[in-house]
């Protein structure tokens, strides 16, 4: 494999992830978007929140590997070349940075649904 092509790429994560490869892109994008609007409402991301969401995406990361092994047909003994490698370490950090984005998002929106109750 002389070049990395996206379609493989796709196909691999495909066999990898099963059916739940497009819920789980669904759930990271609106996540993402939600992530966008509570940064364009807050104008700045606040530190704490960050650090804190950033802890558990390292959480999520392993759970994404968790939940690959449980789901794929095949598992990390059966990973051959370094693009196996390669996208067992995209997993990870696709489950690191989705849930690090969703959980300082939730926690943002419920921090800003509180303040506007209160006032």
């Amino acid at each position: 494999m002389q070049e990395l092509d996206p379609v493989v790429l796709l196909a691999v994560f495909q066999e990898m992830l099963g059916p739940l490869l497009w819920p789980l892109l669904a759930v990271i994008s609106i996540g993402t978007l939600a992530f966008l609007a509570l940064i364009l409402r807050e104008r700045k991301l606040v530190a704490r929140r960050l650090v804190w969401s950033q802890a558990i995406g390292l959480l999520g990361g392993l759970m994404a590997l968790v939940f690959m092994a449980r789901i794929s047909a095949s598992g990390y003994s059966d990973a051959a070349g370094p693009a196996d490698w390669f996208l067992i370490a995209l997993v990870f950090a696709a489950g690191a940075v989705g849930t690090a984005v969703i959980a300082y998002t939730l926690v943002g929106w419920a921090f800003v649904t509180r303040t506007v109750a209160k006032a």
